[in-house]
């Protein structure tokens, strides 16, 4: 799962909400034959043009983090980000769960949302998980 978003503020207060996600140690759910197992994946973030983000998180985690990245409030100012959903080919999150919330600094950060994109299914053709299916980030 992506979250495309927008940070703004001072430069430090940034990087630091950035790597909080990037230190945030996320499970991953992966079944086989109906085994469920979940491993920790950390969170990951992608650097766009035009000061754009995107987190890349496990999906069973998108309640929470798209809480986090205020993606449940209006873009500040009247901001549209059509234009860029349009562009980087992403869609609205449908209605999640607000009731939590990761404790990621966001002091002197302010956060536009603009879109998700999912990601499909994978199975492990080798190696240690072979045969298991899980999210393809």
């Amino acid at each position: 799962m992506h979250a495309v978003f927008i940070p703004y503020g001072t430069r430090p207060c940034v990087e630091l909400f950035l790597r909080a996600i990037e230190a945030e140690l996320f499970g991953l759910r992966m079944e086989k034959d109906g085994e469920v197992r979940f491993i920790g994946l950390y969170g990951a973030v992608r650097l766009l043009p035009f000061g754009v983000v995107e987190a890349i998180f496990p999906k069973e985690h998108m309640d929470k983090v798209l809480t986090t990245l205020n993606f449940h409030q209006k873009a500040p100012y009247n901001i549209s980000t059509i234009a860029f959903r349009k562009m980087l080919k992403c869609k609205k999150p449908g209605k999640f769960n607000t009731d939590e919330n990761y404790n990621w600094d966001k002091q002197n950060v302010s956060l536009i949302p603009i879109g998700i994109r999912e990601d499909g299914e994978f199975t492990d053709p080798d190696g240690l998980w072979e045969g298991w299916t899980h999210e393809a980030i």
